[in-house]
C-alpha cells in the first residue's frame, strides 16, 4: 500500500522575535505538530528572523532544517511604506506561491492568499480603520471629519484595494470558503458585531509557559508584578496609579516590580524617571527562561490595564505562576480571569480590590483558589487537545 503524499502547508507570520511577548507561540506550535504529522512546511515572514533561537527561547521543538523559510517584505522603501497599510506586494507574491500548497494559514490576522485559507486573529489591528474606530470606541470630532474618515475607508476598500488586486478584510470575512479563528470570545463577538457573520470559531492561542513547583513562601504577600512590553498602549501609568492609591488607602507598603525590555525612547525614559521618584517601584529589565519564572513567582498579585486586549497571554502566565491578577472589565483579559471580583472599571475600583486582597485573608485565599482553577484551563495539554482537533479539521478538509 502506497504511503500518503505529505501535505504541503504555507504559513504566514510577520516575524519571529525571541524577545516578543508571546505571539510567536502560535506559528511555532503549529509548525511543531505539522512536522509530527509529516507535513512539508514553508514559513513566509516579512522580516529576517532567527527561527531556531526563537523556538529555543519559547521551548518549542521543531526541525528548523526541514522548514523552508521565505521573506516577502518589499525591498523598495516607497513600496514598503505603502505595503504596510495595503499589503498588495506581499499578497501578490503569496498568491503566486499559494497555488502550489494544499493548505494556507495566516497566524498574523487576515491575509489575502488569493484562495481559501485559515486566518488566526492575533491582534485586533486587521488593516481596517473603521473597525479600529469601532473597537477603540473612537468617534471623530466634527461631522466633516467623520465624513472624511468614512469616505477614506470606502475609497480604500472599494477602489484602491480592488485596483491593486487585494481583498479587504471585510471581503475575506464574507467569503464562505475562508476560515477565521478569533483569539477569544471577546474578539469573536466584536468582529461579528461590526462585520456580520463569518465562517469560523474562537480559538485560544497557545500559552506554553509553565513554571516548576513553587513554594508559597516564595511569593511576597505585598508585591505586585507586571511583565510585558513597556509601551503606551500597556498603560503602565494606570498600573502605577492603582498600586499607589492602594498604598494610600491601606497604609500598607505594597511594592511594584516591572519587567520588560527598556527601549531607548521618550516613553521609557519618562516612565523610568517617574518610577525613580517612588521608592516602592523597581524596573528589573527583561526576564526570560528561569529568570522570568523566578520573577513572576516572587509576587502575589499582578495588575493589567490594557482594555482592548485581544487575548492576553501574560494573564495566563500570571495565573500559572500563582498570582492573582486584576484586569479591566472588558477585552480578552477579563475572559481569561473569569471573576467579577477581580475586574475593574476605574483606577479607584482596582485600588479597592487590591486593598481587599492585601487585607482580607479569606477573600485573598478564595481568589487564589479560583485563579488556580483557571490556570488549569491554559495548560499545554489543554492547548494540544484543541490544536490537534482543529488541525484534524484543517488538514482533512
Amino acid at each position: 500500500m502506497e504511503s500518503q503524499t505529505p501535505k504541503k502547508v504555507l504559513i504566514y507570520h510577520r516575524s519571529l522575535d525571541a524577545t516578543a511577548s508571546g505571539g510567536e507561540f502560535l506559528p511555532l506550535t503549529l509548525i511543531s505538530e505539522l512536522q509530527r504529522r509529516h507535513c512539508e512546511v514553508t514559513l513566509a515572514l516579512d522580516w529576517p528572523s532567527d527561527v531556531a533561537d526563537c523556538a529555543k527561547r519559547f521551548g518549542v521543538e521543531i526541525d528548523v532544517d526541514a522548514i523552508h523559510v521565505i521573506y516577502i517584505k518589499p525591498k523598495n522603501r516607497f513600496i514598503r511604506d505603502i505595503d504596510v497599510a495595503l499589503p498588495f506586494y506581499r499578497s501578490r507574491l503569496m498568491k503566486r506561491r499559494a497555488r502550489h500548497f494544499d493548505v494556507c494559514i495566516s497566524t498574523f490576522n487576515i491575509f489575502d492568499f488569493g484562495r481559501s485559507a485559515h486566518h488566526f486573529i492575533l491582534t485586533l489591528g486587521i488593516n481596517d480603520n473603521e473597525f479600529k474606530d469601532y473597537y477603540t470606541h473612537h468617534r471623530a470630532r466634527g461631522r466633516l471629519m467623520r465624513m472624511y474618515r468614512k469616505c477614506r475607508s470606502l475609497l480604500v476598500n472599494y477602489v484602491v484595494r480592488p485596483l491593486l488586486g487585494v481583498r479587504s478584510p471585510r471581503a475575506i470575512l464574507k467569503d464562505p470558503r475562508e476560515r477565521v479563528y478569533p483569539t477569544s470570545l471577546y474578539v469573536n463577538r466584536t468582529m461579528r458585531e461590526f462585520f456580520g457573520p463569518f465562517n469560523g470559531i474562537p480559538f485560544y492561542p497557545p500559552t506554553t509557559y509553565h513554571p516548576g513547583p513553587v513554594d508559597d513562601a516564595a511569593h511576597d504577600p505585598l508585591k505586585v508584578v507586571y511583565i510585558g512590553l513597556l509601551s503606551p498602549h500597556k498603560h503602565l501609568s494606570d498600573i502605577i496609579s492603582i498600586v499607589e492609591r492602594a498604598r494610600g488607602m491601606s497604609g500598607v507598603d505594597i511594592k511594584l516590580d516591572i519587567a520588560g525590555r527598556v527601549e531607548r525612547n521618550r516613553y521609557c525614559r519618562h516612565m523610568k524617571a517617574v518610577c525613580a521618584k517612588k521608592g516602592w517601584i523597581r524596573f528589573v529589565g527583561p526576564k526570560y527562561g528561569k529568570e522570568k519564572e523566578e520573577f513572576l513567582c516572587s509576587g502575589a498579585y499582578a495588575v493589567h490595564a490594557t482594555r482592548v486586549e485581544a487575548f492576553g497571554i501574560a494573564i495566563t502566565e500570571y495565573l500559572k505562576s500563582g498570582l492573582v491578577p486584576l484586569v479591566p472589565d472588558e477585552g480578552g483579559a477579563c475572559e481569561i480571569v473569569d471573576s467579577k471580583e477581580l475586574t475593574y472599571s476605574t483606577i479607584d475600583e482596582a485600588a479597592g480590590i487590591l486593598v481587599r486582597l492585601v487585607t482580607d485573608k479569606a477573600f485573598r485565599e478564595g481568589r487564589q483558589r479560583h485563579c488556580h482553577e483557571r490556570a488549569l484551563e491554559f495548560t499545554s495539554e489543554k492547548y494540544a487537545e484543541r490544536q490537534s482537533a482543529l488541525l484534524d479539521t484543517i488538514l482533512n478538509k
